[in-house]
């Protein structure tokens, strides 16, 4: 038999950045091995003060008669529940100040899904011929973007300012004299914080993004998985924005809930309806699971309170631990930088002149059973691979328990010695 696949099946089934660190989450999480350092996945923890919130509420749920029924046995509408949505709206509405109602929320499969449905509804080839790209205005940028175009690649990225903030740290800053917006662009995209350095653009940078678009009448995506108000994993001044000319999307996944796959895009009425359309005919309806156990902690803000009182000093303090490892096992023996972490799960790590390639460490790490993700992955619509810098970086989770977060890091810092030894290079001089 000839299986022969089309070019979105190509796209979409040849193997991937997001794949592969799903498969080594997956593998690992499910084989339960005590001496799996996985440090890859974007996992969030298991917070035992918020794993008793999902417990009380699936109490709840099973206490009160015909509820548990109807969100096992029930299709909600594509949109999503509709009690849930007006929540949201409310939240919004009463919280920031934002003009919008329930016409502005649709409710996806996951925000990966919310992802796909935006690239692809709004770029790629257009019914006149031409075809769209999204911009990228800083990379590294979220690895499950990369393939997400139903038509091939869907982006074109601009290179960061790397400034230096201390000894060990650096940040990436939006190069503005770089960006440029020409006609074949459908939209400006951004997650806030950033996923994979931990990176918050400055209340300026997102200002100017999002009046940049709206003078080429293009929408300004902004992926607020980790972001405020929930999850609100988000460690320094960044304030929420929302306009007509704003996609916000926002997950239940970062505060605890990635197993019910719920995704919210806030947007312009004509966006969220096609969202809703969309997950009609790829999907039906979208889980009501985590809609229900979401729901009155919505209507009531005891969200806000779990995200600002347990979740968010939570990572801080995960956070300042795993960098306080960086230093204790790395030293000074070779050449490193840690990205201000200003936000979401992850130190992002930068190895100035490391003599292999960071995809080559990842194997090295692997074969200790550290798992890590190679910083490459995360440079995609931009294609000059002569830029060292894109194969000296890695992204690693500090969500795991204490002991396997500093396990993992000793390990990166003895082959990152080794890579070094190995290329005959002095070490600690």
């Amino acid at each position: 038999m000839n299986h022969e696949f089309s070019n979105i099946g190509r796209q979409l089934a040849g193997g991937s950045g997001i794949e592969e660190l799903m498969e080594d989450l997956g593998n690992a999480l499910a084989s339960g091995g005590p001496d799996i350092c996985m440090l890859g996945g974007g996992q969030p923890a298991h917070i035992p003060a918020v794993n008793a919130i999902w417990r009380r509420r699936m109490e709840e749920i099973l206490a009160e008669p015909g509820v548990m029924e109807k969100m096992l046995a029930n299709y909600d509408p594509p949109r999503g529940n509709p009690r849930f949505i007006a929540a949201l709206a409310n939240l919004f509405k009463t919280e920031f100040g934002w003009a919008l109602g329930p016409e502005n929320v649709a409710i996806t499969s996951g925000g990966q899904t919310a992802f796909f449905f935006l690239f692809n509804l709004l770029a790629g080839e257009m019914p006149d011929g031409r075809s769209k790209k999204i911009l990228l205005p800083l990379v590294p940028e979220y690895i499950g973007y990369a393939n997400q175009g139903s038509c091939g690649d869907l982006f074109r990225a601009v290179p960061p300012k790397i400034e230096k903030t201390g000894p060990h740290e650096f940040k990436y800053r939006v190069d503005f004299d770089a960006l440029e917006v020409t006609d074949d662009i459908a939209a400006i995209c951004v997650s806030r914080p950033t996923n994979p350095t931990g990176n918050v653009l400055t209340d300026e940078e997102i200002a100017r993004l999002s009046t940049l678009a709206k003078k080429h009448g293009i929408p300004l995506i902004i992926d607020n998985a980790y972001g405020a108000p929930f999850p609100n994993i988000i460690f320094t001044d960044a304030k929420p924005v929302w306009d007509e000319h704003i996609i916000l999307t926002l997950s239940l996944s970062k505060i605890g809930l990635p197993g019910t796959r719920t995704g919210i895009v806030i947007a312009h009425p004509k966006i969220a309806a096609a969202m809703a359309s969309m997950s009609a005919v790829v999907g039906l309806a979208n889980p009501n699971i985590g809609q229900t156990i979401a729901l009155p902690l919505i209507e009531s803000g005891e969200i806000l309170k779990i995200a600002d009182e347990t979740v968010k000093p939570f990572y801080v303090e995960k956070s300042r631990q795993a960098q306080g490892f960086v230093a204790e096992s790395f030293g000074e023996d070779f050449d490193y930088y840690v990205h201000r972490s200003e936000g979401a799960l992850f130190l992002w790590l930068w190895f100035p002149g490391l003599p292999i390639t960071s995809r080559e460490l990842y194997e090295r790490l692997k074969k200790r059973g550290v798992l890590i993700i190679s910083g490459h992955y995360f440079f995609f619509g931009h294609d000059d691979e002569s830029w060292r810098h894109r194969h000296e970086c890695l992204r690693m989770t500090f969500t795991m328990d204490e002991g396997v977060v500093r396990r993992g890091i000793q390990a990166i810092g003895e082959e990152v010695r080794r890579a070094h030894a190995e290329a005959g290079e002095m070490v600690g001089v």
